[in-house]
């Protein structure tokens, strides 16, 4: 079996520096033109009969998009293979690397993946006539190689019967305060892409003292970012420093005492982009994929699942902050990427694993 690239040693052998520009075109060019879904794409998915998706989607809405899309389109099986975002990223340069061409499309809640991806020519671009109509035009890849599938936050979470609302934390600095010590879950970047894009933006706008701080709280690390969630769910842990918005959200629909805090320095916000391999083996039903995944039905599976979407004609869930009224703190995908290795080896330092 190959040896598992680093990411380190994947960086290093990417064709340009790490300072390229997020789009090698200007954000004002003219996107690839726009994809029908026509009988003659849905005919040539089925011969071929398959399709692999990757996906660093939880498990339970990567599975009901896969099934719901087979439902649609009757003799095409897709394949889920579900992993955390950084595993997900080592396995396909791993593979590639290997010339085992087994992935045909991938969601990554981490968008610096896709600049690497593109960068080694990985991707193919494929605009499809919903991601041109519905969507925000930055949230499509100038080239048309990537586009925003769905979005959500990273955020503070309580557990409302453990922590009163008037002595929640409201901000990251609350979380420094004694009495907290010890009763905090929270993500590690080392596994979870949004976690790792999540801990470059709060190092950045905050500082690596306040993480420094935050380790001497006696932090439970966990992994994936819908672990924390579960965790104060569950009564194992009151607060959680950082997790993802829409589990507690559907927790809370539950009936589960749980509340969703947007930290008054600002929120991360999570970016799920998606894009077919140029080595795909099944392109067909991979293009068809794509054109589900941004129809308004693929979208309002995003919606269920208490994510965002960027669709212009999906409805949001009722009763939940807008978008636009939820102080977000900037998104740098390239920077991520340039600094992803130092990151995850200063945080591991900083809270011993």
């Amino acid at each position: 079996m190959p040896r598992k690239l680093s990411r380190r040693e994947m960086l290093k052998a990417s064709v340009a520096g790490i300072g390229s520009a997020v789009f090698s075109q200007p954000v004002g060019a003219a996107l690839p033109e726009a994809e029908t879904l026509s009988p003659a794409l849905i005919e040539a998915a089925r011969k071929e009969g398959k399709i692999a998706f990757y996906s660093a989607l939880e498990l339970n809405i990567s599975e009901k998009l896969a099934r719901t899309f087979e439902a649609r389109y009757p003799g095409i099986a897709a394949r889920v293979e579900r992993s955390g975002a950084e595993r997900i990223f080592q396995r396909i340069g791993q593979e590639q690397e290997s010339r085992i061409n087994a992935v045909d499309l991938v969601c990554s809640t981490d968008p610096a993946h896709f600049i690497f991806w593109k960068r080694k020519d990985w991707i193919a671009p494929y605009v499809t006539e919903d991601m041109a109509r519905s969507l925000p035009r930055e949230q499509i890849n100038p080239d048309g190689t990537s586009a925003t599938v769905c979005a959500w936050f990273s955020v503070i979470g309580y557990n409302t019967e453990l922590v009163k609302a008037e002595d929640a934390p409201k901000s990251y600095a609350d979380l420094l305060d004694p009495k907290w010590k010890g009763k905090i879950a929270k993500g590690h970047p080392g596994y979870s892409g949004a976690i790792l894009t999540a801990t470059y933006q709060i190092s950045r706008d905050l500082g690596w003292s306040y993480f420094e701080k935050l380790a001497q709280q006696q932090v439970l690390q966990l992994q994936s970012a819908a672990e924390p969630p579960r965790k104060i769910a569950s009564g194992e842990r009151a607060v959680q420093a950082d997790g993802n918005d829409y589990s507690l959200a559907l927790y809370k629909d539950a009936g589960r005492p749980v509340e969703v805090v947007y930290a008054s320095e600002g929120t991360p916000q999570i970016i799920v982009e998606t894009g077919i391999f140029r080595s795909s083996q099944h392109p067909n039903a991979a293009r068809l994929f794509q054109h589900f995944l941004f129809s308004v039905e693929g979208q309002q599976i995003f919606i269920d699942f208490a994510h965002r979407s960027f669709h212009a004609q999906v409805k949001d869930r009722p009763g939940r902050p807008p978008l636009s009224a939820i102080k977000t703190m900037k998104s740098d995908p390239v920077a991520v990427e340039a600094q992803s290795e130092e990151i995850k080896a200063r945080y591991s330092k900083i809270f011993g694993v």
